[in-house]
């Protein structure tokens, strides 16, 4: 059986198909990700040894994760097809209906890019260490896989507005300027009223900003 990027693509519904990125792994991924990445994964190996539940130090192998480097996408759908999941790279941010309709369907969202050494503690935009590590790990265990797909069930029902659209894409592009090394003060300080004066004209708590905040209290932050 196949667990190429192109055959993984042909699972995906047409529709979903904008989201998904390409990990070109040897052309996207220089020495200095792959130092970045050994040294995060070695920290928080260490951190999480006595911390962390049991089922995660497993799963990090178990969905094809290894601390020496980072994670091809192939490699990692060799593994969590046992586990009945799959895994597209994205680029950054995708929408919440887009994010919960992958989760419907089983398919993990990682994202392509890897922090840079400047950002090594902390990435403000999504990233593959916390991405693939953060995530993946803890769908070795079964009740969670379970409450992850649920999720996504519940999550591709839930009514969104205009106002959570908006404040998506003020979120995406706050997280696109303070990635990117070359963006000044005043242009991170533009994005963040940017996304502060969406979020301040936002009127009614949808179905779909609710359960975002559920997604971010237990998936996330869980």
């Amino acid at each position: 059986m196949s667990f190429s990027q192109e055959v993984i693509f042909k699972k995906i519904p047409k529709h979903l198909h904008q989201f998904i990125a390409n990990q070109d792994y040897d052309l996207y991924y220089n020495a200095r990700d792959q130092a970045v990445w050994r040294y995060v994964m070695r920290q928080l190996s260490h951190q999480l040894k006595s911390s962390a539940h049991p089922i995660y130090n497993e799963g990090l192998e178990k969905t094809g994760i290894s601390i020496e480097k980072i994670p091809s996408i192939e490699e990692m759908n060799k593994c969590l097809s046992k586990l009945g999941w799959m895994a597209i790279v994205v680029d950054g941010f995708i929408p919440p209906q887009a994010f919960m309709e992958l989760q419907e369907l089983k398919v993990l969202a990682i994202a392509l890019d890897m922090r840079s050494i400047e950002q090594i503690l902390y990435t403000p935009a999504p990233d593959i260490v916390h991405e693939s590590a953060g995530h993946a790990p803890m769908l070795y265990d079964a009740e969670y896989s379970v409450y992850l797909h649920r999720f996504g069930e519940i999550g591709v029902k839930a009514m969104f507005t205009k106002q959570d659209k908006e404040v998506y894409e003020a979120m995406r592009h706050l997280s696109i300027m303070k990635g990117y090394p070359s963006t000044t003060k005043e242009e991170i300080k533009q994005a963040e009223e940017g996304l502060n004066n969406k979020l301040n004209t936002v009127t009614i708590l949808s179905e779909s900003a609710l359960l975002t905040r559920l997604h971010w209290w237990t998936v996330e932050y869980g």
